[in-house]
């Protein structure tokens, strides 16, 4: 496993030239790819989100687009649509930006649930279907959704099943003084002139490393009893699902690679509990997406806080 820890050593230094003073939540966006995972960024405009999901592209030289979503998006203008060939006399399928290996939603809460509901199946299944014809999408892919918090005029907030499509929901908030004073000071690369450091099958093979990772069954027993807890916990409405508990174990090993293990251990679990699971459980009287997470997060750390290791 030391050949794939320097691996993700080198690409957590690469993307920092550009995303200075944010090493943890580099690591935490490849760990969402290492799972085959979309990542959900909630944050306020202007703080990095774009050029990390750029990053992440670039690093592997994969196909990347982007999508502003706004108001009068249709679900057409992103997964294509069959356009009339007068000539030919026949329908040929144009297909949009979703054909891409990094798509980056940009304001995806600015569209309204119809528009953000043509994510789902290529989310969720790696195809869209357009009238009654599936199309394959490309091998990686990936979403990088941004949002804006719903305070924000003009937002729409995410439906349960949209959240529940992404891996990992994280912010990366505000540099520190020191760090934006590096940025000021500092001539940094530019990230449209930087070559990739690995290809994309370097990147699959990582990501089929990260699946063959082992787990003892004392450690999913332990996972299985921390989504109990927050089932039963009194400040939440709904606990996780099934498949947030999968999610979290695909984390928990993409965890263990970067920690040079073939096996999980709890350790792993705790690690990546609350980004992969926040943003999927909902809080009891709840009126505001922000205040949602944070009781989400007091939550989860409280499980965690409470619940001791499998010996």
């Amino acid at each position: 496993m030391a050949h794939e820890y320097r691996r993700l050593e080198s690409l957590q230094s690469h993307l920092s030239q550009f995303l200075i003073g944010k090493h943890k939540e580099i690591r935490l966006a490849l760990t969402c790819i290492l799972a085959r995972g979309h990542l959900l960024i909630e944050d306020v405009p202007g703080v990095g989100k774009t050029t990390l999901a750029e990053g992440l592209a670039s690093c592997f030289k994969l196909r990347f687009s982007r999508i502003q979503f706004t108001s009068d998006l249709l679900p057409s203008d992103i997964v294509g649509a069959q356009i009339y060939k007068t000539s030919e006399g026949v329908f040929e399928f144009r297909k949009g930006p979703i054909f891409n290996q990094v798509v980056l939603a940009d304001e995806l809460n600015r569209a309204p649930p119809r528009t953000q509901s043509a994510l789902l199946e290529a989310m969720a299944q790696r195809q869209v279907t357009v009238d009654g014809k599936t199309h394959f999408l490309l091998e990686p892919f990936i979403v990088v959704a941004t949002q804006n918090p719903t305070e924000f005029a003009g937002t729409y907030p995410l439906p349960d099943s949209q959240l529940d499509r992404f891996l990992v929901c994280m912010s990366l908030g505000h540099l520190s003084p020191e760090d934006e004073a590096r940025l000021i000071l500092e001539k940094r690369p530019k990230l449209q002139t930087a070559q990739p450091i690995a290809t994309q099958e370097e990147l699959q093979e990582l990501q089929a490393a990260c699946e063959a990772i082992r787990i003892h069954p004392d450690v999913a027993h332990f996972a299985v009893q921390l989504g109990n807890l927050s089932r039963k916990h009194h400040a939440l409405e709904r606990g996780i699902s099934t498949r947030a508990m999968l999610s979290l174990i695909a984390a928990a090993k993409a965890n263990a690679l970067w920690e040079g293990r073939d096996f999980l251990v709890p350790d792993d679990l705790r690690a990546v509990f609350i980004p992969v699971l926040a943003h999927r459980i909902v809080a009891n009287q709840s009126e505001s997406m922000l205040v949602d997470r944070k009781v989400a997060q007091t939550t989860l750390q409280e499980i965690l806080d409470n619940t001791p290791n499998p010996r």
